[in-house]
């Protein structure tokens, strides 16, 4: 440790609270600017920036390993990559990137011939920029006008413009402040689109004639009555609905637009019921609804749109099969399903209800239907990986019942799948709960108890991580690790049941399965204490420090990307732009003295003690809406002054970035090579 100057020291300022009949002392409190989301504040700007300049020292003597890592991962990458053109209409689709290019350029061409035309060019859009986002891209049906939405700063506040595509003429802004998609109306004249309030909730839904003043936009929705409600819209696959809907993580209502007249009074399908979610689409007439509020598993139901809240089971739910999806095309339903674990793509004959299975033959595997903009296509496009095999895009012919493939990710630097290996484990948690665990290693590696592992989860929010494939992994696996995902609860891998026994009041569940999964790879020779390294982000972040507190000695190497680790403190902060929308998964410690104390008993930042942790790297983003950039800066500040080893402790953090930190495909690359590069360094893998 003497390469290194001193780590910056914050300072305590005392500051206390009383909630519940305890009394918290937060002494990093003033690191929250008071004006934020405006940071100004010197102090706390400087702060950073030391924490930052310590980061450079730290990483300066590995500057040469960090270019290597970089450079075998962008050497896996395909430099003018394209993506398979699909065709929508009189147009074929596709994205292409420019070699050294960070962004792609966006094309069609006329499906009866002619020359490839320049939809939109990210890279001149995006140049001079530190950070560029293109959130949006939507033509007009009339195939005339793109209507737009680029966040230039990670805040996720997008600026949404109408050009026109023949001139490149822009036409006008109708908004800076938009989030979510944005839907034409069936004649081109309008658009319906999203708006989020200072508390950056999408709030309110508004129709745009386009050549009229903004201002006087009419609000077609706007969420008054729940602070935790975000307002999202989308259409139907046959088009004839503009669906505006409103709810949180555990609740939601719809309505419905006629496309073809967007300035009719919204339709409402059922009203909002606590912890009743549904979803629907449109095919031949009907409105189809896929909803749990049957079964935890989620059932498929029909209705008709003129009487959209009566609901007749179509598929009941099940035990062992969750219903993640449905997308009605003319010819087929399809489902999206999830059984044992692995994903399943099933068409549906509307008339006789025969089904058939999309054939996948990998023992472990991530699939699922990819972009079918039509709704009468006469194949379906379908997105396919494992561990060991890149991304696959194929056609689905459901009359012959083949794939065809039509692109494998390719790997410039070159790759054999022949030489890694995959397995899909289920190892036992403490309280009996088997949890299914993905590792890929590459051949040769040895499960003699000493091999080095690097485990990643999330376990939040239903949000499954795939088991899928990996370019950067491979920089980890060529040097003699073993890489796993632990599908922990609080996702939805193994059902929809499996996400609610890992939150709220059940979140320990999550923190136990993950350090378990640990230990059973200990036992099962892949590994040993003290030779894992673990890594999450967000609320895959206060995982890791959650498991940094209650298991340090189990972990060799920590890296915790924009963690929400000040997990207390802002759930008993209702000002905050995402706090109340938060209830529902972590509980409400302003009126639940239970909730209060199970936050309060696994918050990372209040549960930091006099102990010694494992190296760690730690992230943040200044403008990050999701994860507030003072949580990490709060966190790693605490550490510093609390921890008692000598280990690494480093905090970086980006100033002109949000949540995914650099936008860029190679700038982002540059930091996956900066966390590995830090794991290889307190690994003994230099």
């Amino acid at each position: 440790m003497t390469e290194l100057p001193a780590p910056p020291r914050a300072e305590q300022r005392p500051h206390e609270y009383s909630r519940h009949g305890h009394t918290i002392q937060d002494p990093y409190f003033w690191m929250k600017d008071p004006e934020y989301p405006e940071v100004n504040d010197k102090d706390v700007l400087d702060y950073l920036k030391a924490e930052n300049a310590y980061f450079d020292a730290a990483m300066k003597p590995r500057e040469a390993l960090v270019d290597t890592l970089f450079k075998e991962m962008k050497g896996r990458i395909k430099e003018d990559d394209s993506s398979v053109p699909q065709k929508d209409g009189d147009w074929l689709y596709w994205y292409a990137y420019q070699v050294g290019g960070q962004y792609p350029i966006h094309y069609r061409k006329a499906v009866s011939g002619g020359p490839d035309i320049v939809l939109f060019d990210e890279p001149r859009e995006a140049e001079g920029k530190e950070y560029y986002r293109l959130g949006i891209l939507e033509v007009s049906p009339d195939g005339k006008l793109i209507a737009y939405a680029a966040d230039i700063n990670g805040s996720e506040r997008f600026t949404l413009k109408v050009r026109e595509i023949a001139s490149g003429k822009e036409l006008e802004t109708i908004s800076a402040v938009v989030n979510g998609d944005v839907v034409w109306a069936s004649d081109s004249k309008s658009l319906v689109y999203t708006e989020v309030n200072d508390q950056w909730r999408s709030y309110r839904a508004l129709h745009h004639v386009l050549g009229t003043d903004p201002k006087t936009d009419k609000v077609i929705y706007e969420e008054k009555d729940e602070l935790g409600f975000q307002v999202a819209i989308g259409d139907t696959q046959d088009e004839q609905w503009i669906v505006i809907g409103t709810g949180d993580n555990q609740t939601s209502e719809l309505r419905l637009l006629p496309a073809s007249n967007p300035a009719a009074e919204p339709v409402l399908i059922a009203p909002r019921k606590e912890k009743r979610l549904y979803s629907v689409d449109s095919a031949h007439g009907k409105l189809w609804v896929h909803t749990n509020d049957e079964h935890v598993n989620f059932r498929l139901a029909v209705a008709d749109p003129k009487t959209p809240g009566e609901w007749k089971t179509v598929i009941p739910g099940s035990d062992r099969v969750y219903l993640t999806g449905v997308a009605t095309f003319k010819k087929h339903m399809i489902l999206s399903q999830r059984v044992d674990g692995l994903d399943q793509v099933i068409l549906r004959d509307y008339e006789t209800g025969k089904e058939s299975r999309v054939p996948f033959t990998e023992a472990s595997y991530s699939a699922g239907l990819s972009s079918n903009p039509e709704y009468d296509p006469d194949t379906y496009r379908v997105s396919y990986s494992s561990m060991v095999t890149p991304r696959t895009t194929y056609d689905y012919d459901p009359a012959k019942n083949t794939l065809t493939t039509l692109k494998v990710q390719e790997i410039p630097s070159g790759y054999d799948p022949s030489q890694y290996a995959t397995e899909r484990l289920m190892v036992t948690a403490r309280d009996g709960t088997k949890v299914p665990v993905s590792v890929v290693y590459k051949k040769g590696f040895e499960k003699n108890g000493e091999g080095k592992l690097f485990l990643y989860a999330y376990g939040a929010y239903g949000y499954a991580i795939p088991p899928g494939f990996s370019t950067v992994r491979l920089s980890l696996l060529d040097r003699g690790y073993a890489y796993a995902i632990a599908h922990i609860r609080g996702g939805d891998d193994l059902g929809y049941n499996w996400y609610l026994q890992g939150k709220a009041a059940a979140r320990w569940n999550t923190f136990h399965d993950f350090v378990d999964v640990a230990k059973g790879l200990v036992d099962a020779k892949f590994t040993k204490a003290g030779n894992i390294a673990i890594n999450g982000g967000s609320a895959g972040g206060e995982l890791m420090g959650v498991v940094a507190n209650t298991d340090p000695g189990l972990w060799g190497a920590v890296v915790a990307d924009v963690p929400f680790v000040d997990v207390l403190n802002t759930m008993l902060d209702e000002t905050l732009p995402l706090t109340p929308g938060e209830w529902p998964e972590w509980g409400n410690p302003i009126t639940d003295k239970a909730a209060f104390e199970l936050i309060r008993g696994y918050s990372p930042y209040d549960n930091v003690e006099a102990k010694a942790y494992p190296p760690m790297l730690i992230t943040g983003g200044l403008n990050d809406p999701r994860v507030t950039y003072w949580e990490p800066a709060k966190w790693a500040a605490k550490l510093r002054a609390t921890k008692t080893d000598r280990n690494v402790l480093l905090l970086k953090t980006n100033m002109g970035a949000g949540h995914g930190g650099k936008s860029g495909r190679f700038d982002s690359l540059k930091e996956d090579a900066e966390a590995y590069a830090f794991v290889l360094w307190q690994m003994g893998g230099e």
